[in-house]
């Protein structure tokens, strides 16, 4: 079959070229309109600067492959480094934002020491690999015109800019902003959000309050901007002077990133179910990983020790902009953190529902980890725990270990202690009984000093 559009369905947006997959693998296909710019990233030196600097996905040129080529639009096609988590910015801590916003701005300034600049400026060009940011979007260079302003200016400052002023300002990470406003929050919006103090601030006034004022009042007709490398290249250095200087880190009070250290029953808990959850993953194979109710990283870290590409998921963004800051490095690059509620997940999202996937679709792993995660969303979230096991074992493609904390347990207790309506009968005979439908318990140890019970399960395969 010739391939002469997208079938990636977030590719439909730059006519220079597009996505598609084929035998698992994801390509990029370059239409001819693009050569140009494409033969002066390649051939300038920039692709090469780029790429060794581990700023910009290598990639390798496939050639006409078959099914690849479709006449006179087509031009190459590429084969990138196939990333093994894809995540969206409305799962990042605000210091991985500001990473990619950083990392923008490196890649900008480079690219215009070789004669090139960033046509768009979104964190949907950034993934994370080996416990950094990554540039992907190898189309989104073009040829400089000194004599026109960086177009994409409005656009970083919208997604990425933004967002973290908002943090910087309240503290509440930067994820529901950027699911709230997925193509950007307009200056409009945020100004009136800031406190009156903020507009003393050299970056607010420079970066929110005129570029607000230039689109209310509208740009003369005719005009034309002068705007030359000198002037770009202190926009950039001011805008990193900002970045750097905004709050990313939740205050010391954000207990829950501190979970496993200090707010956990015990550290004998800890280091009893540590024993067993290391002889259980010991006795299985895996390549990929979900931990779910990460907190600050301390049972993923055990899973990357494996090798394994780790999902370090939890829905508080201090939780993982900790994990992002210690665990991911720690790890030698495979945990990859992100903010989501497995209660209530990234949905699929854009144009047709179909754009960006739910993180149901990308999170499906090896192995599963639940621990100590089950009352959380029984008790407090009331989910039966035959849903739960459902959506479990279509998370996991062999494996799961899961932690069952009984009603007897005080952190369980006091979940229900003002909700006398839950979901019941909850024990462990119940628990065993709705996992047993699609799981074969392969192991079972109650973790000692406690009523806690940990299983090690093994997806059953539907017969056909």
């Amino acid at each position: 079959m010739t391939i002469n559009s997208p079938d990636h369905p977030a590719s439909y947006r730059d006519p220079a070229g597009f996505i598609f997959r084929r035998d698992g693998l994801v390509y990029r296909r370059v239409n001819s309109v693009y050569a140009e710019d494409y033969r002066l990233l390649m051939d300038s030196g920039l692709y090469n600067k780029l790429v060794s600097a581990q700023l910009l996905i290598p990639h390798d040129e496939v050639g006409e492959a078959e099914g690849t080529e479709d006449g006179p639009d087509y031009y190459k096609t590429l084969l990138p480094l196939q990333l093994p988590v894809i995540s969206y910015p409305c799962e990042w801590s605000p210091d991985q934002l500001r990473d990619a916003a950083l990392l923008t701005l490196d890649v900008l300034r480079t690219a215009v020491g070789y004669g090139m600049i960033l046509k768009d400026a979104t964190p949907r060009n950034i993934q994370f690999l080996n416990s950094g940011a990554i540039f992907i979007d190898t189309l989104s260079f073009e040829r400089y015109d000194p004599g026109r302003p960086w177009i994409a200016y409005r656009q970083f400052c919208e997604t990425f800019l933004f967002p973290l002023i908002l943090h910087h300002y309240f503290g509440q990470g930067v994820h529901r902003t950027i699911a709230a406003y997925p193509e950007g929050m307009p200056a409009g919006t945020l100004l009136p959000l800031l406190p009156f103090k903020s507009r003393f601030r050299a970056g607010i006034w420079l970066h929110v309050i005129l570029p607000g004022r230039i689109v209310t009042s509208g740009a003369k007709p005719g005009r034309k901007i002068s705007f030359d490398k000198q002037k770009l290249l202190l926009l950039v250095g001011n805008l990193e002077g900002l970045l750097r200087g905004l709050r990313t880190e939740a205050p010391r009070a954000a207990g829950w990133s501190r979970y496993y250290s200090e707010t956990v029953m015990s550290q004998a808990y800890v280091q009893a179910k540590e024993k067993l959850f290391r002889e259980m993953i010991a006795a299985i194979e895996f390549g990929s990983a979900l931990d779910i109710g990460a907190n600050d990283g301390y049972f993923s870290k055990i899973l990357a020790e494996k090798k394994a590409s780790v999902i370090a998921l939890d829905d508080q963004w201090a939780c993982v902009g900790t994990m992002y800051r210690t665990a991911s490095a720690a790890s030698g690059g495979h945990i990859y953190p992100l903010c989501a509620d497995i209660a209530d997940p990234t949905p699929a999202s854009g144009f047709a529902h179909a754009e960006r996937a739910s993180f149901t679709e990308r999170a499906q792993c090896d192995l599963v980890v639940a621990l100590a995660v089950v009352h959380h969303l029984v008790l407090t979230r009331n989910i039966p725990f035959g849903l739960l096991a459902g959506y479990l074992a279509g998370l996991t493609r062999r494996w799961l270990v899961i932690e069952f904390v009984p009603i007897s347990d005080e952190k369980a207790a006091a979940l229900v202690r003002d909700k006398p309506v839950f979901h019941k009968p909850y024990d462990a005979s119940a628990f065993e009984a709705q996992l047993a439908l699609l799981f074969s318990i392969e192991k079972k140890e109650t973790i000692p000093g406690t009523e806690r019970i940990i299983y090690l399960m093994h997806k059953k395969v539907a017969e056909l």
